[in-house]
């Protein structure tokens, strides 16, 4: 995995604050994963979240910022983290957008209107909102649907989980 920030010689971490669970309150293994653009820049991060010992995610949370190539999905294809959960799930699967339905979560005192994506593959859940700050969130979900519980577990992960050491 390498990481991606140029501020120095050493690439540091993503220049945005990364929304996602605490790898604390997870009862599983996490892996982070930084998008690069050849700039060096952060262009995405998305975590991994394996309840399965190690058979496989349960969850993939993406952070994209505004500009992030991987934002660019053309009509009824996947968002990025459904597509990163098919591959570490190994199923190749072709699986596409159906629909999609907005929906008003109250995430602690901030109102999130959530995307609630429906899938060719029922198995999958995913969501997506914007932050104020552009930076695109996906949740995608193996085999368990996405509650509104969820959203209260959601906040910024602290930079030093992303410096390299």
């Amino acid at each position: 995995m390498s990481f991606l920030r140029r501020r120095s010689a050493t690439p540091a971490g993503p220049e945005f604050d990364v929304l996602a669970m605490d790898p604390g309150d997870w009862p599983g293994n996490l892996g982070a994963g930084l998008l690069p653009a050849p700039d060096g820049s952060c262009q995405g991060v998305f975590l991994r979240y394996d309840l399965f010992g190690g058979r496989g995610p349960a969850m993939i949370i993406g952070n994209l910022p505004e500009g992030s190539p991987a934002r660019d999905v053309a009509e009824g294809e996947v968002p990025f983290e459904v597509a990163q959960l098919l591959v570490a799930l190994e199923n190749e699967e072709e699986v596409t957008v159906t629909g999609a339905e907005d929906m008003p979560v109250m995430q602690g005192d901030n109102l999130l209107i959530v995307r609630r994506l429906k899938l060719s593959e029922s198995r999958i859940s995913c969501v997506q909102f914007d932050r104020s700050d552009n930076v695109l969130v996906t949740i995608a979900a193996w085999d368990r649907p996405i509650t509104d519980d969820l959203y209260a577990l959601l906040k910024p992960l602290p930079a030093e989980l992303f410096q390299q050491g």
